[in-house]
C-alpha cells in the first residue's frame, strides 16, 4: 500500500514538474514577444532611414580634401593656382584679387597657438602685379582675409602666408569686422564639432568694378563662402552671400544654397562628390541643421 501511494506521488510530482516547465516556457515566450517586436521595429526604422539617405559611393572613401576643395570654373577666367601651406588660391592678376581661396580646417588645427603677425606682404609666387599696402591706404576698405589668420595658428609658415596680398580683398570695414568675422568664428566651432570643414570663399565682381590705389585693385560687390562638412552623416553643405557693405544681421540671414553661389560665380563646387550626394546637399540652406 505504501509503495502504491509513493508511486502515485512520484507520478503527480513529475506531471506537476512538466506542467511548471511548460508554463515557464510559455511565460518566457510571452515576455519575449514585445522585445522581439521592438527589435523588429528598430530594424525597420534603420532600413527606412538608409533608404532616405543618399548611398555613399565607395569612391567617396578615397576622395581627399584637396580634391573637394578645388572648384571647377565653368567659364574662362584669368588665374594662377598657388598652393600655400594652409590654403590654395586662384589668383587673378587682372583684378589683383583671388578668384577664390580654399582650405580645410580640422579640429586639431583650431587648437594652434601661433600669434597673429599683421605683416601684409606680396605673395612671392605671384606672377604679375599684386596689391600693396599703399593701394588700401585711405581707400575706406579693410584688407579682408579670405583664409583667416585665426585659422592658421597651427603653423608659423601658414600664419605668415595668410597675410599675403593674394589672400586679400577690399572689404567694407563693417563686413570684415562683423558678419565676415562672425562667420569665421562659427566655422571654427563647426570644425571642432564635425572634426573637419572644407571652406571655399572669394569675391564676386561685376564687369566694370570700382578700383582702389595705383595698382587698380578691383572692389568686389559681393562675397561668397561655401562650406562642406564631409565626415558627418548625412553630409552637409551650405553657402553664404554678403554684399560688400556693413553686415550686422544674424548669420542665418546670409545663408543660401551652394547651388545659388554656383550660378553667381559660374563655378562647380565639390564636383568630385557622387552626383546623388552633391545634388542633395547643394540644394540645402538650413543654417539650423548646423551645430549652434
Amino acid at each position: 500500500m505504501n509503495r502504491s501511494k509513493k508511486g502515485k506521488k512520484r507520478k503527480l510530482f513529475k506531471k506537476k514538474s512538466r506542467f511548471n516547465y511548460k508554463l515557464g516556457w510559455i511565460i518566457a515566450l510571452i515576455a519575449l514577444i514585445p522585445i522581439i517586436y521592438g527589435v523588429y521595429l528598430y530594424c525597420q526604422q534603420i532600413r527606412s532611414s538608409q533608404k532616405d539617405e543618399p548611398k555613399t559611393n565607395t569612391s567617396l572613401q578615397v576622395l581627399s580634401s584637396k580634391e573637394l576643395a578645388i572648384p571647377i570654373s565653368m567659364t574662362p577666367q584669368q588665374e594662377q593656382i598657388i598652393r600655400h601651406t594652409g590654403y590654395t588660391v586662384s589668383y587673378n592678376k587682372e583684378l589683383k584679387l583671388p578668384n577664390w581661396v580654399s582650405y580645410e580646417l580640422t579640429r586639431e588645427e583650431t587648437k594652434g597657438k601661433e600669434k597673429r603677425n599683421n605683416r601684409f606682404i606680396a605673395d612671392p609666387l605671384v606672377k604679375g602685379i599684386i596689391a600693396t599696402n599703399a593701394d588700401y591706404a585711405r581707400s575706406g576698405y579693410d584688407k579682408g582675409h579670405m583664409a583667416p589668420a585665426a585659422d592658421m595658428k597651427w603653423s608659423p609658415q601658414a600664419m605668415k602666408e595668410s597675410f599675403y596680398f593674394s589672400n586679400m580683398c577690399p572689404q567694407h570695414p563693417q563686413l570684415n569686422r562683423r558678419g565676415w568675422k562672425n562667420l569665421e568664428e562659427k566655422i571654427r566651432d563647426w570644425a571642432i564639432a564635425d572634426s573637419a570643414i572644407i571652406i571655399i570663399c572669394g569675391p564676386i565682381i561685376t564687369k566694370q568694378p570700382k578700383t582702389i590705389g595705383k595698382n587698380k585693385v578691383a572692389v568686389p560687390q559681393q562675397y561668397f563662402k561655401v562650406i562642406l562638412s564631409p565626415f558627418v552623416r548625412p553630409m552637409r553643405a551650405i553657402g553664404f552671400l554678403f554684399n560688400n557693405r556693413q553686415a550686422l544681421e544674424p548669420l542665418s540671414t546670409y545663408a543660401v544654397t551652394v547651388d545659388s553661389i554656383e550660378r553667381l560665380t559660374n563655378m562647380d563646387f565639390f564636383a568630385s562628390l557622387p552626383d546623388e550626394i552633391e545634388n542633395k546637399i547643394e540644394a540645402e540652406e538650413n543654417y539650423f541643421q548646423w551645430p549652434n
